[in-house]
Parts: structure tokens; sequence; C-alpha cells
């Protein structure tokens, strides 16, 4: 029987790249994204077994039914992958629009809580399963006109370690690092000098078995994936 991968964000950028490798591997995947077309285009290209949601992680409702439905149809998550997530335009704190930092924590931090909250006691009941939240460079360091950003991955990085004490044996939480990577989010930070760095397809090559080779030794660990500009 096949590994089951949930994943966050997963029409497009890191998440759509990471699909590609855990299918190549042979997992069965269970993502989402907010984008209907995209969601389509997704379970087209990737097919059965794999299955692929519209959902919304900032409403905690419809992340409990999809975890619901997910759970059901395709098993509890061997691994669940965190890593949808929104950057705010860039200005100084002073000059963010309200709306703008809200939006930012809501999907950045309530999503992954959300999501958590709704796979993880099928995961605890099982005794095993690996929780990896996408964190940033911005989560152990900081850049002006960020401000936002940079407080919503702060935030994974500590929400991360303490779910990982409240883990029982057997589980793992992570906050992952993925590195500096050509993303819509970079070149919403950079500009034209996102294209110095590595393509997410690129980067999944790396990505995905550093992914794949998570056990719960790993519990608590702030990682980098190996290999990736930092």
């Amino acid at each position: 029987m096949s590994k089951v991968v949930v994943i966050t964000g997963a029409t497009r950028g890191l998440g759509r790249a990471l699909c590609d490798r855990f299918a190549e591997a042979g997992w069965t995947i269970a993502g989402c994204g907010t984008n209907h077309e995209r969601v389509s285009e997704a379970a087209s290209e990737l097919g059965a077994p794999h299955r692929m949601d519209a959902v919304d992680t900032r409403d905690a409702a419809a992340v409990a039914n999809w975890a619901s439905e997910v759970t059901a149809a395709v098993g509890v998550p061997d691994l669940l992958i965190n890593n949808a997530g929104v950057i705010n335009a860039n200005a100084p704190l002073w000059e963010v629009d309200v709306e703008d930092f809200a939006r930012v924590v809501e999907v950045n931090v309530h999503g992954v809580f959300h999501v958590v909250r709704a796979f993880a006691p099928a995961m605890i009941a099982r005794k095993s399963g690996i929780i990896v939240n996408l964190s940033s460079g911005w989560g152990r360091s900081t850049s002006p006109d960020v401000a936002p950003y940079c407080a919503s991955k702060w935030a994974i990085e500590g929400m991360t370690r303490s779910l990982a004490q409240d883990l029982p044996k057997g589980l793992a939480a992570v906050a992952l690092n993925p590195g500096i990577i050509d993303t819509d989010m970079l070149r919403s930070a950079f500009g034209a000098g996102a294209g110095h760095y590595p393509s997410p397809e690129k980067w999944s090559r790396a990505a995905g078995p550093f992914l794949m080779s998570l056990t719960s030794r790993h519990n608590g660990q702030s990682l980098t994936v190996p290999g990736v500009p930092t």
C-alpha cells in the first residue's frame, strides 16, 4: 500500500512541483488549492489515485471537512506538508495595508493551525506521521519591507517547536526552510532578481527525497532543504 502525503498550496510553485516528485515515487497525493481552475488542471495532470480539492485553509470548517474526506478516501497521511503561503506587498510596516497584514497571518499561521488541527488526531491515533510546516529564511532572520511575512514565519518556527513537544512518540513536527526559489512570492519581493535562483521543479529534485527521508527522530528540528541557496 502506497504512502499518503497531504500538501496544501499544491496547485502551483513548490507544492505543485512536489506533487510530481511524490507521484513519481509511488506516493498517493491529496492536495489542495484555492483556484478552481488550477485545482482541476492539477487533478487532471496527476490522475488517479491522487486527489486535488479546492480548499481555503483559512476556513477551519472547510479544512475539517476536507480532512475527513481525504482520510476516508486515501487514508491517514504519513506526511503532512503545510506549504500554502502568501507574502505582503513590499512596504515598511507602517505603510502595510491592514487587510494585507491580516491575509498574511490568516493564510500563513491560522491556515497551518487549521490543517494541523484537522489531520493530527488521526495521525496520533495511528501513532505515526510527520508534519512539515514550511518556514523561510525570513522565519529565522529579517529584511525590510516584509515584516508581516517575517512575523508569520517566525510564528511558524515557534508554533512548530511547541507542537513537537505536544506530539507523542512516533510522530514529528518539523519547520522547514525551503531555501530561496524562483516563485511568484519571491518575484513579489525580489522582482526580476528572483530569476537567479532555482526553479520550483529543480528545487523539488532535492526537496522531494529530503522530505521523504524525514522520520520521527527529526521531531522539533528546524531544517533547511540541502543544496539550495539560502
